[in-house]
């Protein structure tokens, strides 16, 4: 029972659906929705969404990818220097009613941390693991007279709730040490998730 395409991969552990997303690459949000909607017509009880050492990639993407998740609303917000901010919104009609974990670590940064981010600030999703790295600033290069370049910092990411990220990191809601084993994290991820559904009073979708 798993699928992989390019960075993402997906298992399903007994009544839930782990999805993995190793960078935001095209495709991917579009790849996460088809996963979801496996996930509710196999009356999955839950998902957990692993982002460990997801380095970021496209934000475009990465909206995509929290819509599946939540019906509207803010994602990001971008804040550049000189210029008005750029509110990026999530796509009405995803699915807000499958208990959802976010897995990270230290490796889990920028678009990545955008995702989780919006799902932690809007309510949608338990973050499981370790402190992320901490990347919301946004660079371009400059290309200098000798065919060299230099980046610039123009800009950088805000949460729904206003957080700025660079140089902080999302704290988890329930924290697991970076020393704990891949497997390990995982399992304890899941565990969170299934508290969620006793929680709800529900074993999957009718």
């Amino acid at each position: 029972a798993s699928v992989e395409t390019d960075d993402v991969a997906a298992k399903i552990t007994g009544s839930v659906m782990v999805i993995k997303i190793s960078a935001f690459s095209k495709g991917v949000g579009a790849k996460v929705a088809q996963l979801d909607e496996t996930a509710r017509n196999r009356h999955l009880a839950g998902i957990v969404l692993d982002l460990r050492g997801n380095p970021g990639g496209l934000l475009d993407e990465a909206v995509k990818t929290a819509s599946v998740f939540l019906d509207g609303g803010r994602v990001v917000t971008f804040e550049r220097r000189g210029a008005p901010s750029l509110q990026m919104n999530a796509t009405a009609g995803g699915d807000t009613g499958t208990p959802l974990a976010v897995l990270v670590d230290g490796g889990t940064a920028s678009a990545a941390e955008v995702v989780t981010g919006a799902l932690q600030d809007r309510g949608r999703g338990v973050v499981v693991g370790a402190q992320t790295f901490g990347k919301g600033s946004v660079q371009e290069p400059t290309k200098l007279s000798d065919g060299s370049a230099i980046e610039f910092t123009v800009g950088s990411y805000l949460t729904p709730a206003g957080r700025s990220l660079d140089g902080v990191g999302i704290t988890p809601d329930v924290p697991v040490a970076a020393s704990t084993s891949s497997s390990a994290a995982e399992a304890q991820a899941v565990e969170v998730l299934s508290g969620l559904i006793a929680d709800a009073g529900t074993g999957g979708h009718g």
